[in-house]
C-alpha cells in the first residue's frame, strides 16, 4: 500500500530534519533525572537475591536460619513460600505449536537450569544488610550433568530438563517452493553442483551480553488500591499486562512506570523474574520493596543474546549470478524459551536473502535448551545474524569467483527500478536504492586507492597486511503489522497509540504508548508534532512509560518506535486539525470548504478571516460558542497499525590493518551510507548510527560471553567481558541516501540497529580479506589477537601465495569446550564445485 497524503513542504521554518539538541539531555546530564534506583518511598525495605552458583542441580534443602537472625533482615523468601503467587516469567511467541517450553519460575523450588537462576529472596532495611545476609543462606544441591554445547544439546545426549525428555524445543522452516515465492532450492544445490558452483560453509554466533548502562532495578509499592511498579523497562505496557495475566492480580489494580531508563539495547524487553520476585514479596510484606542488582548481576542473570550456529549453503552459475541459498540454523534458547526467545532467529528468516535476488531459498531453524542464561533480543535481534551469514558469503562467493565483492554483490542485487520488488522469502520491499548508496560509500571510503594500497602492500611482503571488507544490507524493521505477527502466533499486536491534548494555554500535550530509554522520543515526536499542527517545537510536551497516564501501547523494540509510534502521533495531530477546522469554521462564520489550514492557522480563502489552531483550543475549552454537538475540546487519539514493515538499507566500508606478525588488528577507516527514509532529526539518526556501529565492531573484535565447562560464566565482569571505550575505537564518516518508505506518511524507515546489523561482517570481512593471501577463510569472532595469530600459522600460506586449495575448504567449528579458543578447522565436505574451480 503506497500512501499519498501530502507531506509538509521542505523549507527552513520545518522541524523535521533539523538537526535539533535533544529534550531529554538537559536532565541527563545535569543529574536532574529520576532513575528507578533513585525512588525512595516511606518504609521501603531492600532485596537481595540469593542465587545458584550451578548450571544444573535439584535444590534438596535451603536453610534460612542463620541470614533471618543477621542484623537488618527482615525475613527471607523462598520459592516454595510464594510458589502460588509468584507469577511465571512467560513465553510470548511460541514459534511452532509443538514448542517445547519449560516452565519458567522467578524464584526456583526444587530444580535450577541455569548458574544465576534466584532460590531465596533476602528483604532487609538496607541493600547492604540484605546482601551480606545472602551470603549466610545455605543451599544444598544435588549437582547435575550440564548440556552446554550447541550441537551436544540436538542430539539429547544430556537434558537441560530432565523431565521435558528432549533439549529441542521447536524446529521453524520457510521454504520458498513451499510458500510459492520462489523455486526448489535442494533442486538449484543439485544442478549447481553439476554445472556451476557451490559454496558451504559453517559460522559461528558467538554469545553476547546487552550491557546497558543502567542496571535492572524495580520498586514495589502494595499499600494504595492500586500496585505501583516502578521498574527500569522497555515495556511497561506488556510488563503491566503479563503481571496482570500471570499473577492473578486485575490489570485494573496495576500501574507500571518506566521512569528515566539507562540504556536497554534489547536487554530489557523481558518480563524478569526479579520484576515478579520483587512483586510478590513486597505484596507477602504489605510493604514497599526495592531492588537493584549488581553488574555481574546484571552480566550473569539478564539475557544474553545471538548464540547461533549458522550452515550456509550458496548455488550460483559460474557467471556470478546466484540460484538458491540454505540456511541450516541452531539457535540456543539458553534454559528457558524467553518472551519473544523462539522468535528471535526466526526474525532472521526473511532477512538471509538480504538485497540479493535468489530464485530458490530454504530456512531451516532448530531451537535448543541448555544450561545457560537464557537468549532473547538484542540490538538487530536476528537480523545481525543473518546479515552477517550472507555478507560473509558474499565475500566467499566473490573469491571464488575471483572478483572484486562489490561488483559480485552489484551483479545479484534488486536494482532501483525494480521497487517494489517481491523477495524470494515472501517479503515485499517498497523502496530502495542500492546503486546510489554503494557509489556514495565507496567514494568516501576512498575504495579504489585503497584497493590499490592492499595490491602494493601484498607485493612487497609487508607484515601488516591491508583488508578491505564490504556489507551491503537491509533490514526488516518497525515490528508489526498485527494480522502477520498473528500469523506467526506471536502472543501480541504491532500497532502503536498516541494522543495529543491541546491545551487552553496553547500548549501541547503528547502522549505515546512507545516507551523511550535514549532514542529522543520527547525531541523528534515535538518535531513532528510541531510541524503538523502548526505550532512552536518549544510548546510541544511529551508524555510516556506510565500506564496510568499513555494508558495504550506496545512500547518500544525493533526499530519500531518513529514508523510506527511517530505515525500514530502524525495521525492523532490530523484527527485534532479535522475536529479544529469544525470549530474554526463554525467561529469564523464560513464553511469549512472555504478554509485552508497552514502554518498553524485557519483562514479563509480569499480573505484576511483566520483563527490560529491555539484560539481554536481556548474556544472550545471556553465552551461559550461550540458547533452543535460538539464536546469542548480539539483532542484526539489515533491508533496505527502498520501495513507492512518498513525496509531500511545502507553501505559499509571497513579497511582493517592486520600484523601477521602479532595478531593484532586495527581499524583504519569506516565509511558507511545509510538509507532511513525521511529523516526526522539527522543530530539522533548520527548518534544511533555511530553507537550501533560500535556495538557491532565491538562483537566482531572484542565481545563475547564464554562459560567454563561446569557452566560458570567466566566473563562476569567488565574485566573479562570486554566492552570498547572511545578510545578503542576510530572517527567513524557517515552519510546517508533517502528513498522515503512508502508505507507510512512520513516516510520513515528505522534506524535504531542498522549500524550493528552492517558493522559486524564489514569488519570481519576486512581481517579476512587481508589474510585470505595466507590461506585463511574465516576467523572466529571475536577477532582476537590470539584468534587471528592461529588462523594465520593453521592457514599454511606465505604472504602472496595462495594456499593450496584455499578456494576448496569451508572452515567448520568444532565447538569443544565454550570458551574454546582454537582456530577453526577445514570441514573436509564443504565444497566448491563447477567451473569455478
Amino acid at each position: 500500500m503506497t500512501i499519498t497524503e501530502d507531506r509538509p513542504a521542505s523549507n527552513d521554518a520545518a522541524e523535521v530534519g533539523k538537526a535539533r539538541t535533544r529534550k531529554e539531555d538537559q536532565r541527563l546530564i545535569t543529574g536532574r533525572t529520576k532513575w528507578t534506583d533513585n525512588i525512595v518511598l516511606p518504609g521501603m525495605l531492600h532485596l537481595a537475591m540469593v542465587r545458584s552458583p550451578y548450571a544444573h542441580a535439584n535444590i534438596t534443602n535451603i536453610d534460612t536460619s542463620e541470614a533471618k537472625t543477621a542484623s537488618g533482615v527482615i525475613t527471607v523468601v523462598t520459592g516454595e513460600d510464594i510458589k502460588d503467587v509468584q507469577g511465571v516469567n512467560a513465553n510470548a511467541w511460541p514459534i511452532t505449536p509443538d514448542q517445547v517450553t519449560p516452565t519458567h519460575l522467578p524464584v526456583c523450588i526444587d530444580h535450577v537450569a541455569c548458574a544465576g537462576e534466584i532460590v531465596a529472596v533476602v528483604v532487609a532495611r538496607t541493600p547492604a544488610e540484605a546482601r551480606d545476609a545472602a551470603e549466610l543462606v545455605d543451599v544444598d544441591y544435588d549437582v547435575l550433568p550440564a548440556v552446554l554445547d550447541l550441537k551436544e544439546a540436538v542430539n539429547d545426549t544430556v537434558l537441560a530438563h530432565p523431565d521435558l525428555g528432549t533439549n529441542k524445543s521447536a524446529f521453524w522452516k520457510l521454504d520458498s517452493a513451499e510458500q510459492g515465492s520462489g523455486g526448489n532450492v535442494d533442486e538449484a544445490i543439485a544442478k549447481a553442483r553439476v554445472d556451476g558452483i557451490v559454496i558451504e560453509r559453517e559460522f559461528r554466533q558467538q554469545r553476547l551480553i546487552p550491557a546497558f548502562m543502567e542496571p535492572r532495578s524495580v520498586v514495589v509499592d502494595p499499600t494504595g488500591d492500586q500496585m505501583v511498579v516502578w521498574s527500569a523497562t522497555q515495556v511497561p505496557h506488556i510488563l503491566r499486562f503479563l503481571i496482570a495475566a500471570t499473577m492473578g492480580i486485575p490489570e485494573s489494580k496495576v500501574r507500571v512506570i518506566a521512569p528515566d531508563v539507562g540504556g536497554g539495547f534489547g536487554g530489557k524487553l523481558q518480563t524478569t523474574p526479579e520484576e515478579f520476585a520483587t512483586i510478590a514479596v513486597s505484596r507477602r510484606l504489605g510493604k514497599p520493596c526495592k531492588y537493584t542488582e549488581t553488574r555481574s548481576e546484571s552480566l550473569l542473570s539478564g539475557h544474553h543474546g545471538r548464540d547461533q550456529w549458522q550452515k550456509i549453503t550458496l548455488a550460483a552459475e559460474n557467471d556470478g549470478t546466484v540460484t538458491g541459498l540454505k540456511v541450516d540454523l541452531i539457535a540456543n534458547m539458553g534454559a528457558y524459551v524467553a518472551v519473544v526467545g523462539g522468535g528471535v532467529p526466526v526474525l532472521g528468516a526473511w532477512m538471509y536473502n538480504s538485497i540479493y535476488k535468489f530464485p530458490a531459498y530454504q530456512f531451516n531453524c532448530q531451537t535448543v535448551l541448555t544450561n545457560m542464561t537464557w537468549v532473547d533480543a538484542y540490538r538487530g535481534a536476528g537480523r545481525p545474524e543473518a546479515t552477517f551469514a550472507i555478507e560473509r558469503m558474499m565475500d566467499e562467493f566473490a573469491a571464488v569467483l575471483g572478483r572484486d565483492p562489490l561488483e559480485v554483490r552489484e551483479q545479484n542485487w534488486i536494482r532501483h527500478e525494480e521497487f517494489p520488488f517481491t523477495t524470494v522469502a515472501g517479503m515485499t520491499y517498497d523502496s530502495g536504492n542500492y546503486e546510489a548508496a554503494t557509489e556514495k560509500a565507496k567514494k568516501l571510503f576512498g575504495y579504489d586507492e585503497l584497493r590499490a594500497e592492499q595490491k602494493q602492500r601484498r607485493e612487497s611482503g609487508d607484515p601488516v597486511q591491508l583488508g578491505i571488507g564490504v556489507s551491503t544490507f537491509t533490514e526488516m524493521c518497525g515490528l508489526a503489522p498485527s494480522r502477520i505477527l498473528g500469523q506467526l502466533n506471536y502472543g501480541a499486536g504491532g500497532w502503536e497509540h498516541a494522543s495529543i491534548r491541546m491545551l487552553a494555554t496553547g500548549k501541547v500535550e503528547v502522549l505515546t504508548g512507545s516507551s523511550a530509554h535514549g532514542q529522543g522520543h520527547e525531541t523528534a515526536w515535538s518535531q513532528i508534532v510541531a510541524d503538523r499542527l502548526g505550532v512552536a517545537f518549544e510548546d510541544v510536551e511529551v508524555l510516556h512509560g506510565d500506564t496510568q497516564i499513555a494508558h495504550r501501547g506496545m512500547d518500544t523494540y525493533g526499530s519500531r518506535s518513529l514508523v510506527v509510534g511517530g505515525e500514530a502521533v502524525v495521525r492523532a495531530a490530523d484527527k485534532v486539525i479535522a475536529k479544529a477546522k469544525v470549530f474554526a469554521a463554525h467561529l469564523l462564520e464560513a464553511s469549512e470548504d472555504d478554509l485552508e489550514f497552514t502554518a498553524g492557522r485557519f483562514q479563509v480563502k480569499g480573505t484576511d478571516k483566520g483563527l490560529a489552531i491555539g484560539e481554536v483550543a481556548l474556544a472550545a475549552f471556553a465552551g461559550h460558542n461550540l458547533p452543535d454537538g460538539a464536546e469542548p475540546n480539539i483532542d484526539a487519539d489515533a491508533t496505527y497499525d502498520p501495513v507492512d514493515f518498513s525496509f531500511p538499507h545502507g553501505t559499509h566500508l571497513c579497511a582493517m590493518e592486520v600484523d601477521t606478525e602479532t595478531g593484532a588488528t586495527t581499524m583504519r577507516k569506516y565509511a558507511c551510507v545509510d538509507d532511513v527514509g525521511t529523516i526526522v532529526n539527522p543530530l539522533i539518526v548520527e548518534g544511533q548510527i555511530h553507537g550501533g556501529l560500535v556495538q557491532g565492531i565491538a562483537q566482531a573484535l572484542w565481545e563475547g560471553a564464554e562459560y567454563d565447562e561446569n557452566g560458570t560464566l567466566v566473563t562476569g565482569s567488565f574485566v573479562d567481558y570486554t566492552l570498547p571505550t572511545s578510545a578503542d575505537t576510530i572517527s567513524f564518516i557517515s552519510e546517508h541516501t533517502v528513498s522515503p518508505s512508502t508505507t507510512n506518511t512520513l516516510g520513515t524507515k528505522g534506524v535504531g540497529e542498522a549500524g550493528t546489523i552492517a558493522s559486524t561482517p564489514a569488519v570481519v570481512n576486512a581481517i579476512v580479506d587481508a589474510l585470505r593471501q595466507f590461506g585463511v577463510d574465516d576467523v572466529l569472532m571475536p577477532c582476537t589477537p590470539e584468534r587471528v595469530w592461529k588462523a594465520i600459522q593453521a592457514g599454511g600460506a606465505k604472504p602472496g601465495v595462495p594456499a593450496e586449495g584455499e578456494r576448496e575448504a569451508a572452515p567448520h567449528f568444532d565447538e569443544g569446550a565454550p570458551n574454546d579458543d582454537r582456530p577453526a578447522t577445514p570441514d573436509t565436505t564443504a565444497t566448491t564445485q563447477g567451473g569455478a574451480q
